[in-house]
């Protein structure tokens, strides 16, 4: 069984996460043979251990973590790299795959630029 993992910070306002959920859930109806969830860095429950964890108990064999982050800060750099280690040693059979940051994808630029220039 294969997973996603969309990884995002977290905050302490609730409604932060209704832009990720949305992307959860329209990720998740591209992909209905994959496992779509959301986890966080910080401040915000599931936490990646956590959820991948969970995903792994429900038979999860691969999992692709997309950092959902504009660009490659201290969080990607340091934090996320700990992480991906931990879960590799807690769980060795598990295939797990870290994509870039999703704000550095060409595409995703063109996006928002599109978006920033139709505010004019």
């Amino acid at each position: 069984m294969k997973s996603l993992i969309l990884f995002a910070h977290g905050a302490r306002a609730a409604s932060w996460a209704a832009p990720f959920e949305r992307l959860r859930d329209a990720s998740q109806a591209r992909l209905p043979d994959v496992a779509v969830s959301l986890a966080f860095l910080e401040l915000m429950e599931p936490r990646l251990p956590a959820e991948a964890a969970r995903l792994i108990g429900a038979g999860c064999t691969e999992i692709s973590i997309v950092p959902v982050f504009l660009g490659q800060g201290g969080h990607l750099l340091r934090d996320l790299p700990a992480l991906v280690a931990q879960l590799r040693v807690d769980h060795p059979g598990v295939a797990i795959k870290v994509a870039g940051a999703v704000g550095e994808d060409p595409a995703v630029l063109e996006a928002m630029t599109n978006y920033c220039v139709s505010a004019i």
